[in-house]
Formats: C-alpha cells, sequence, structure tokens
C-alpha cells in the first residue's frame, strides 16, 4: 500500500475468512515474526500483518514518529474495514494512538509488553547498543547468537529481520531510523491517549519487561476497559516465551468481540 504522504508499505496477508485481525510488530521486527501466531489467529478471522515503514519490506522514509506510523496502520485500515489489533512493543503502542485517534476503525486491542511513558531513558544508550553490532553477519547462526543473549527466543525473532546480501546477513531496519523512534520515546509519553480508548484493551506483561516498573499496571488502571496479565517466567517477546498463555489470552479476547 501506499501512504499518503507517498511512503510504499508492504502489508502481509495470513489468510483466515472473517473480520481483519492486524498484526503489528514491534522496533526492528517485521511481519514475518508474527507467523507462529498468526497460524492460530486465521481460524478467528482475515489476519493481515503490516511492517512499519522502515522495517520488513517496507520503505525507510520518515518522519520516525508515533503518530505518523500509527496513521500509516489507521490508512490500511481505512481500506480494509475495523480489526482487532494486536500489537507487540512498538506496535502495542502504535496500537494504542491507532484506537484513540481512529475508536472507529479499532474493535479490540492487545497490547504486548509495551509502556506509554519512557521519558528519562536516553536514546544514547540504544545508539551505542546498536551500534556495537557488526555491519554483517556471516550466518543466521550467527544472528541468532548476537540477539539470543539472555534470551533465546530473540535471536530466533531477529533471524527473521535480517536479508542475504553478497557479504552476508543484513538487518532489513536501519540503525539510524530505529534509534530515532527509539528517541522519541525518551521525549514524549501517551498518557493522555489512554483516555481516548474505548475499545477493549488486553494488556500482557512480560517478568522481565521494557516498561518500568508498575507502568501497565497503571495504564490498565487509566483505560476505560482492559484487562492486564503479568505472565512469569518471560521476557520482552511474551508471545514466543510463552505461547499457550498468550494465546489462551488472546483467543478469550478476540472472541468476546461482537462479530459486527
Amino acid at each position: 500500500m501506499r501512504t499518503t504522504d507517498g511512503v510504499e508499505l508492504a502489508v502481509t496477508g495470513f489468510c483466515g475468512e472473517g473480520p481483519p485481525i492486524l498484526l503489528l510488530h514491534g522496533l526492528m521486527g517485521c511481519a514475518a515474526t508474527w507467523t507462529s501466531v498468526a497460524r492460530w489467529l486465521t481460524a478467528h478471522g482475515r489476519v493481515l500483518a503490516l511492517d512499519a515503514r522502515g522495517h520488513g519490506r517496507s520503505q525507510a522514509r520518515g518522519p520516525w514518529t508515533t503518530e505518523r506510523m500509527a496513521a500509516d496502520a489507521a490508512e490500511l485500515l481505512g481500506e480494509i474495514g475495523p480489526a482487532v489489533v494486536v500489537g507487540h512493543s512498538m506496535g502495542g503502542l502504535h496500537g494504542l494512538v491507532l484506537a484513540a485517534r481512529h475508536p472507529e476503525l479499532v474493535r479490540a486491542l492487545v497490547v504486548e509488553d509495551m509502556a506509554v511513558d519512557f521519558r528519562g531513558r536516553s536514546a544514547d544508550d540504544a545508539r551505542a547498543w546498536f551500534g556495537a553490532l557488526p555491519q554483517s553477519f556471516p550466518s543466521l547462526d550467527a544472528v541468532r547468537r548476537a540477539f539470543g543473549h539472555p534470551r533465546a527466543e530473540f535471536g530466533d525473532y531477529m533471524a527473521m529481520c535480517v536479508e542475504e546480501r553478497a557479504d552476508g546477513w543484513h538487518l532489513l531496519s536501519r540503525v539510524d531510523d530505529v534509534v530515532e523512534i527509539a528517541a522519541e520515546w525518551a521525549r514524549v509519553d501517551h498518557w493522555a491517549t489512554l483516555d481516548a480508548v474505548r475499545c477493549p484493551v488486553l494488556l500482557l506483561e512480560a517478568e522481565e519487561s521494557v516498561a518500568p516498573a508498575g507502568q501497565i499496571a497503571a495504564m490498565a488502571q487509566r483505560l476505560a476497559d482492559a484487562r492486564h496479565i503479568r505472565v512469569p517466567g518471560t521476557g520482552h517477546l511474551l508471545h514466543a516465551a510463552a505461547p499457550e498463555v498468550y494465546r489462551s489470552a488472546v483467543e478469550a479476547l478476540v472472541a468476546a468481540v461482537p462479530n459486527r
């Protein structure tokens, strides 16, 4: 799809029939990372996943703001109709802003391990970490080793977010772009956004969460209709670390949403 500001975005269809279910990945992720989740979600509707701008097969062009990237998702839903939106990390934040700005487009929302306020954190740490990564990796196993400590599931996740070139495997996202996205999170909070969200929201929190302590619980209190589940023994990729718990919670939300 082409957005109103002229950016080409890639949309992956995972099949299924019925009301749309839109999957939004996390920072440095891509639509392919949803493959295991999409396999069972297709029993509940027509499943699609969006490669955010600068990620996966989508064009890399700013502005790199939460508002613009949530608007990208809104433009897609304007074409396919209202959807249950499932977001991991960055995708969860985009889903919250999408639901607040376009309540007619979001029937229900899953937010997996994401906060609305990272102010006080420095983007310099992210820049230093990303900058220390090699420009290319000799193999997919090398990608898994680089990203898979201390949790192996993140290495597997990132192995889906690279492409092979003549000199090895390269990340699909550019470091400067993802740092700019994360830098905005350190400057801008979205507490007020929660007040405008009216759809049912499932907040899933990892035990080793990226969110500041207590914040996801506070988000649940501020939202009009929210359920908060903290899952022991999980890291940021909660859907990979505890797939059965994740599936049960998401399917319960989807089942409660009227078909119309």
